[in-house]
């Protein structure tokens, strides 16, 4: 093979800096679409608090024996419909989204309503590090680091009533900051929620960050729900009312497609998408598939939940 040294070139045969960039770009974002393994290193910059220190006080690996998604993998490739259902677009589209000031208001049957400030929700709780499968409804997935606090923590402090069988989340409705949301692709804005033994299980957490480091606007910043052993879509994200009711939230992606959507989300690899199945699932950044586990492998901790219930049914 003949390697030229740069004296021997002409100019015709360098290639053009930003076209190369271009090319670059181009190759990263076709590589994460197919699960390929060479996808561009950069890290995108968001808010002002993005690359901020978490403190973190302790740390659990609930994924043991997998490798951890590269960040760069998590950050560039997004399910947030309220800034684009283009996953590629959301980093660079939520750039300048602000998450302060940001407020929590908890609503609904309980002792103490009242309104949060999102600095004061992170005083109050010590940070956990744990690192959790991630398990996308349309069959990608990943291994992510996430910094939080158990959800149930959180609900002890608001003294739910004996007649709060559900908690409902429901993200920030701002069209001005969040672009989707000038679009009518589901009801805005979104909703979700879980069974009141959901939230109180100890795998269940509100994550401030991931990595380490502040929450990154395109996943979710401030504020978002992680519950590993459901589909990706019930993680809501960019939260700021938790409401306790009493009867079953329909969520937004129930009233988009219900035939699709279920209330529990539960990761089963027994039960197909009407549109794909779910047996089998691809890591960013990896190309081969790999199987899916029942409850996305927390069934240990999840599954006595759910005794007796037909999943296929209640999916």
């Amino acid at each position: 093979m003949l390697i030229k040294k740069p004296s021997d070139m002409s100019p015709s045969e360098i290639t053009d800096k930003e076209l190369y960039l271009n090319r670059r770009e181009f190759i990263a974002k076709t590589a994460i679409a197919i699960g390929g393994a060479a996808v561009s290193g950069i890290k995108i910059t968001t808010d002002a608090n993005a690359g901020q220190k978490l403190n973190v006080t302790k740390r659990g690996h609930f994924a043991e024996g997998e490798k951890e998604t590269p960040f760069k993998h998590a950050a560039n490739y997004n399910n947030f419909y309220e800034f684009s259902t283009n996953k590629e677009d959301v980093a660079e589209l939520s750039r300048n989204f602000r998450t302060r000031p940001w407020t929590v208001s908890v609503e609904g049957h309980v002792k103490k309503p009242r309104v949060y400030d999102i600095d004061e929700i992170i005083k109050a709780f010590p940070l956990e590090e744990r690192i959790y499968r991630f398990r996308c409804v349309e069959a990608w997935s990943m291994v992510l680091p996430w910094v939080g606090f158990p959800l149930g923590d959180f609900i002890k402090i608001c003294e739910p009533l004996s007649n709060a069988k559900y908690v409902e989340f429901t993200t920030l409705y701002n069209p001005k900051q969040m672009p989707g949301q000038q679009r009518n692709v589901l009801e805005w804005p979104y909703v979700e929620g879980l069974r009141i033994d959901e939230a109180l299980n100890p795998l269940t957490i509100l994550a401030l960050g991931m990595y380490g480091e502040v929450l990154p606007n395109q996943n979710g910043a401030p504020l978002r729900l992680v519950v590993p052993w459901k589909y990706g879509f019930k993680n809501i994200k960019s939260i700021v009312k938790i409401r306790f009711v009493e009867d079953m939230p329909i969520s937004s992606w129930m009233k988009a497609s219900h035939q699709e959507y279920g209330f529990y989300a539960n990761v089963n690899p027994s039960v197909p998408h009407p549109r794909w199945s779910q047996s089998e699932e691809r890591r960013l950044g990896e190309f081969l598939k790999i199987k899916t586990l029942m409850f996305n492998g927390y069934a240990e901790q999840a599954a006595d939940m759910y005794k007796g219930m037909d999943l296929r049914k209640y999916f």
